[in-house]
């Protein structure tokens, strides 16, 4: 992108701070830019459970004991973190967290409209979907951390444009390290062979409805889990994760269409952690609520 069109860009509003609704705002100071918005993060020992609102990056400043992470269904790691670990969690994915001792990080939402558009720029392409990552050793993120965390100290004095290049030049640093188009993913030749596609399809297709781990399925195929996550992904054209998301949410729209059961009801009989779950993603994913499919549905009959 030349800075020409970068500073066109900045005519933009400022991105809509429900970006970080998922950030309790007592957690530490907080600014939203063009791109996306920033918090810093100190707190005492805790556990949260939650939806992620933006695509969210989450890199640690400090050391900390007893740090437990997982995505949706999958069981959760725990680790002691070092400065610079670094977590991605794209948009609308559910998060599983709780830290044995105080945790100082800086988190970083971007909108799902910046980093398509970053991805346009970086890539040439629009279908790149950022990979669910637990806690790694990131010291190019913990740079840009720092940065952001030194403009949030001085609220009067911080510059929007400033902490917006900040935000933007991380966003092209999560899209080329944790995304399906990195060069860890581009080198990813090889897909499932057709009998063990067939396998594992049948096998998630039996089984979406409960909690499912990576290492579970890669078992299924006979494949180490970052050999499978890749090869699955390059087979069916996108990670696990989503395959078994767009099941639920295609039991979900049957459920809705099909019985009058609350919807609270047929979030948990599809595997969503709650209704509010549920419709987040059906908004997103399907551009329509669950009251807005279950109108449609009765207007067909």
């Amino acid at each position: 992108m030349v800075w020409r069109d970068y500073f066109i860009e900045m005519n933009r509003k400022i991105a809509d701070a429900s970006l970080l609704a998922h950030v309790p705002d007592e957690v530490g100071p907080r600014k939203m830019a063009f791109r996306g918005g920033v918090v810093h993060w100190r707190q005492p020992p805790g556990s949260r459970d939650f939806v992620g609102t933006s695509h969210s990056t989450v890199i640690m400043l400090a050391p900390s004991q007893g740090v437990s992470l997982g995505f949706e269904d999958e069981r959760s790691r725990k680790v002691d973190v070092t400065p610079g670990m670094v977590a991605v969690g794209p948009a609308n994915v559910e998060w599983k967290t709780s830290w044995d001792a105080v945790t100082e990080s800086i988190i970083v939402g971007h909108s799902a409209e910046s980093i398509t558009e970053l991805a346009g720029h970086e890539f040439d392409r629009s279908d790149v979907e950022l990979r669910p990552t637990h806690l790694t050793l990131d010291k190019a993120a913990l740079h840009f951390a720092k940065m952001i965390k030194a403009e949030l100290d001085r609220p009067e004095l911080s510059s929007e444009l400033y902490l917006d290049s900040l935000i933007t030049l991380l966003g092209i640093h999560v899209l080329r390290n944790y995304s399906n188009a990195s060069k860890t993913a581009k080198l990813a030749k090889v897909c499932l062979t057709p009998a063990v596609a067939n396998r594992v399809r049948d096998y998630l297709h039996e089984h979406f409805l409960r909690k499912l781990t990576t290492a579970e399925l890669a078992a299924v195929c006979g494949l180490s889990p970052g050999h499978f996550t890749q090869a699955f992904s390059k087979t069916f054209g996108c990670p696990p994760y989503r395959y078994v998301l767009e099941r639920r949410l295609d039991f979900a729209e049957k459920l809705l269409s099909e019985t009058t059961m609350p919807v609270a009801e047929v979030a948990f009989l599809s595997g969503f952690s709650s209704q509010s779950h549920l419709s987040n993603l059906m908004r997103t994913s399907r551009n329509k609520t669950p009251s807005q499919l279950r109108e449609g549905s009765r207007q067909q009959r």
